[in-house]
């Protein structure tokens, strides 16, 4: 959070508190000009109301919950970067600050801590790596296929009741399904079928291509994907004609007179979608332009999430993957992604 946002949030909340205060003193006197326990002059359904005080136990339990929140927000840090007078975190581990934070990061590698982790993850690398190389070096189509071969037969010694020996096509898989839950799962999801600007893995529809080999070269460099706004270029008739037209182009039932009227402005979106709007990939094209005729879309089909689209752009990056996960686990996590969408 900003500072400005801090202080508006401290302001806002001390305010609050001084204004409940003044409403609890203010309602200890009697401002209506008639005496307790006189009429008030008003009837309702054969009830008279009088001018009676709240209880004093209630008086009194106003301002106990006032002081008690006082004392909380002083306790506790509730008033921006001050850490309260408990000197308490969320934690309660004694790490109040940032300062503190790194000084504990240093004594933890004072201590050998990150050593160990060290050694335990290049302990699992001299166990593990010889298996991701053996595998990486076998095509991803030649993996899929001993999977699904591996699975039948599996099936067949369970009925059996027979042992079954887990193939390399099966072990890969579990192995890239490991690796895409660690890496992928937060956008994609865990289930794959993504969300809101992030791609849908098993439908078949690709941005930049699904052979295993496009798949890789994505996981390795990554991708970095930019629509332009339009609103400056077309106005707003322009951008309502040309969200007509684009709908139209997946079946969609639009206003014709508008559709017609943006298709006359379509040339300037072909250079990236075609002038079929079927994307960059039917076209061969390295833009990553999504095909525009399927119905499926990635930031949402509805009028106003494309009339939103043509307005004000799309930014989309894809990270690169190969520093962080080496060429052998992403031939793997390829091997996985590929079978989403090609297993059935």
């Amino acid at each position: 959070m900003t500072s400005f946002w801090s202080i508006w949030v401290i302001v806002l909340t001390l305010a609050c508190l001084a204004i409940i205060f003044g409403l609890l003193l203010w309602n200890l006197k009697n401002y209506t000009g008639v005496k307790e326990g006189e009429s008030c002059g008003h009837e309702f359904d054969g009830i008279e109301e009088l001018n009676n005080p709240l209880p004093k136990w209630w008086t009194y339990m106003f301002f106990a919950t006032f002081v008690w929140s006082v004392y909380y927000l002083a306790a506790y840090p509730g008033l921006g970067n001050w850490e309260g007078l408990a000197k308490w975190t969320s934690s309660n581990q004694g790490v109040t600050s940032l300062a503190e934070s790194k000084a504990a990061t240093e004594q933890a590698l004072a201590e050998g801590k990150a050593v160990q982790l060290d050694a335990e993850y290049r302990a699992a690398e001299e166990r593990f790596g010889p298996i991701f190389n053996e595998l990486a070096q076998i095509p991803v189509e030649d993996l899929l296929a001993s999977k699904i071969a591996g699975d039948k037969a599996q099936e067949t010694a369970i009925a059996n009741g027979e042992d079954h020996e887990q193939t390399q096509g099966q072990m890969a898989m579990e192995i890239g399904q490991r690796l895409f839950a660690q890496n992928c799962a937060q956008c994609h999801g865990s289930d794959a079928r993504g969300g809101t600007g992030f791609p849908n893995l098993t439908d078949n529809d690709w941005l930049y291509g699904g052979s295993p080999d496009k798949i890789k070269e994505t996981l390795l460099h990554g991708r970095v994907a930019a629509m332009p706004g339009w609103k400056d270029a077309l106005g707003e008739q322009g951008i309502k004609e040309m969200t007509a037209y684009v709908l139209s182009l997946s079946g969609r039932t639009v206003n014709q007179k508008d559709a017609e009227a943006g298709k006359a402005k379509f040339a300037m979106c072909a250079a990236c979608h075609g002038m079929d709007g079927k994307g960059s990939v039917a076209h061969n094209l390295p833009f990553g332009a999504p095909n525009l005729t399927d119905n499926i879309w990635l930031y949402g089909g509805s009028q106003r999430a494309v009339e939103e689209t043509l307005n004000n752009g799309r930014a989309g990056v894809m990270p690169a993957w190969k520093d962080i996960l080496g060429e052998d686990k992403v031939h793997l996590l390829t091997a996985y992604v590929y079978s989403l969408s090609k297993e059935q």
